[in-house]
């Protein structure tokens, strides 16, 4: 509790434009599924894709299913993915939207970054923003993260 509650402290201070940003998105997404997980807000939403914003995790409600896991199991492992990101967030402050979320959302969504990764068989979390989003996640939560899938 105490933890969730410094958590939340943090990304509202160090973290304020990510989650102004990330509050601004949730509230757009308002009529959405919400939880809290470790203190961050994770809101399900249409989108194919995830983004993590401070204090607010967006994460697609439609993950894929692989031949190691359940839809389910995936799902639940991009919310420690997505909170790793938070996790940078509380690292870098002001910072995480140039150093994490912009060079992520550029590898995410460009697709000559698309292309490069299915011609030269690259792992989207072989990307530095990516690796060490898993890496926290699952130093933090003690759970898996996407680190293994596809």
């Amino acid at each position: 509790m105490i933890r969730s509650a410094l958590f939340i402290l943090a990304q509202c201070t160090w973290g304020i434009l990510q989650t102004f940003v990330g509050s601004i998105v949730f509230l757009l997404n308002i009529r959405r599924k919400h939880y809290l997980y470790h203190g961050a807000v994770i809101t399900e939403w249409g989108l194919k894709s995830s983004l993590s914003m401070g204090l607010f995790c967006f994460v697609t409600k439609t993950p894929f299913a692989c031949g190691c896991c359940t839809a389910e199991e995936v799902g639940h492992r991009l919310v420690v993915h997505e909170y790793g990101h938070s996790i940078q967030s509380l690292i870098l402050g002001p910072f995480y939207l140039f150093a994490m979320a912009l060079p992520s959302m550029l590898w995410a969504g460009l697709p000559p970054f698309e292309k490069l990764r299915f011609r030269k068989n690259i792992k989207y979390h072989w990307l530095y923003t990516e690796r060490w989003a898993n890496h926290l996640g699952e130093k933090v939560t003690k759970e898996d993260s996407m680190r293994d899938l596809h």
